[in-house]
Order: structure tokens, then sequence, then C-alpha cells
């Protein structure tokens, strides 16, 4: 049965919620500073926010993106962090439905949208986001209807392995390090969550827009070759299209190589 409009629109308001305290861990994570005390202040004056300035998107809105204190501008990665977290739990009800699945998929939602923010504002994927979210992946699997355990320890050892032997092979060539660790505990995360296919469909959509982003930014801004982009930003976009419709591409896939061979 598909979520009825009240159901929709729950889902929507805990992901506003829940993506307010996203933005952070986003900002504070980094910066090694508690995700819970103290309350939030203004990063400018260091003015408590105050509950009515505190209420997601509709806050940023109504102060017109600025601090009542002192009146800095408000980033405005913060409504979009937001936003993005409420389309997407919505997103997870309609396609999981009321089961177990969806609180999973929201929570795997919430782990590639900060590390995705974290690697775009610091270039780094911390290791205290990477490994739980890899452990809750595999803990998680008996309740999911996609994979399995199995799938998702050949998920881990998979999506980790590629990239380390990619990480390995351009040290011994080049000397330096073409991409970070954090990238390869990242797609073992994903792994995890979603099983080796998924691992595989998210690195090749990684790999995909992240080379589109590069090229277009040699072309458009002239960066040059060593630039370095946060891959992790494209591994949650990877994952994200895995989790919503991997399944999908893989079976596509698969009868495709069926359908070539016959």
């Amino acid at each position: 049965m598909p979520p009825t409009f009240v159901l929709t629109i729950y889902a929507a308001v805990v992901g506003l919620m829940v993506g307010s305290y996203l933005n952070v861990v986003i900002y504070r994570l980094p910066r090694g500073i508690s995700t819970v005390l103290p309350r939030s202040r203004c990063p400018r004056c260091g003015s408590p926010i105050g509950a009515a300035d505190n209420l997601p998107v509709l806050s940023y809105l109504l102060l017109r993106g600025r601090c009542r204190a002192c009146g800095a501008l408000i980033s405005p990665v913060y409504p979009l962090v937001e936003m993005a977290t409420a389309a997407l739990f919505v997103t997870c009800l309609r396609r999981f439905g009321l089961t177990a699945a969806a609180p999973a998929a929201a929570l795997f939602c919430c782990l590639m949208i900060v590390l995705a923010a974290i690697d775009v504002e610091h270039l780094i994927l911390p290791d205290r986001i990477t490994l739980p979210g890899m452990v809750a992946g595999l803990a998680l699997q008996p309740w999911l209807p996609w994979g399995g355990l199995r799938s998702a320890a050949a998920g881990v050892v998979v999506g980790g392995g590629v990239l380390l032997a990619v990480w390995g092979t351009w040290y011994l060539v080049r000397r330096e390090e073409g991409m970070g660790l954090g990238d390869v505990k990242m797609l073992a995360l994903i792994g995890a969550f979603l099983g080796w296919k998924g691992a595989l469909v998210a690195l090749f959509f990684a790999a995909l827009s992240g080379a589109l982003t590069g090229l277009a930014l040699m072309w458009g801004r002239g960066v040059g070759m060593k630039a370095k982009l946060p891959f992790g930003a494209f591994l949650a976009l990877g994952g994200l299209v895995a989790l919503f419709v991997g399944r999908d591409i893989a079976d596509w896939y698969a009868r495709l190589l069926v359908g070539g061979n016959g």
C-alpha cells in the first residue's frame, strides 16, 4: 500500500528536523566540537540561536539568511541540507513503504549527506562516521530485503578492496596518493549497506560524475589535472543512485549480458 499523505508529511517533517541536526554534525565534527553541547550559536558573533530562529528552513527564510544578532550571512548550505534530508526521507518512504528498509535507507541517506558535505568543505571523510556506519550497515542486514549479511560482507571487501587496489597502484606508479583512504572506507560502508552489487553501481556513478565534473572544471576554469576533487561527494551520489535504483540497474545489466551471450 502506498504511503498516505499524512505519512508523507510526517516523513518530510522528521527529515527537516534530522537535517537540522546533520548541519550541526557537518559543522562541528571536523572541528572536534561536541554535536550535543553547547547549544547552537552564530559562528560569527557567538550569540546563542533561540528556538524560534532554529526552525528548519522556515527560520532561514524569515531571517532572510542573516543572523538576528549581528546580521552576518547564514550559509545557504543549512536549508539545502535540511530540504535534501526531507526529500530523501520521503523518497525512502515511497520506495520502501512501511518496512524496516525505510528507516535503514534513511540512515544511509544521512550518512551520505554528512560525508559529502564534510568532504566538500574539508576534503576529509572522518573515521568517526565511516567505521560506525560500516558496522551499522552489517548489523541491519537481517531486517533488510536486499542482499543479506553475506552480500554485505562481500560489499565491504569488494567496495574497500577495489579502491584500495586503485590507491596502491597509483602510489606505486606515481609515488603519490591519488585519493585518500577515507574514500576506501566510504565505499566499504556503501557495500555494507547495499552489498557488493550496490558498491559497484555506486563506484560506477561516482567515477562517471567525478570524471565529468573534472572535465567541466578543466574546460571552464582551467583547473589542472592534479586539482583535488571531493570524491566522497561523488561516492555519496553514487550511493544514493545504488540505494534507490541500483538493483534495477544490476538486474538490467545481468539480463543484457545473458541476452548478449545467447
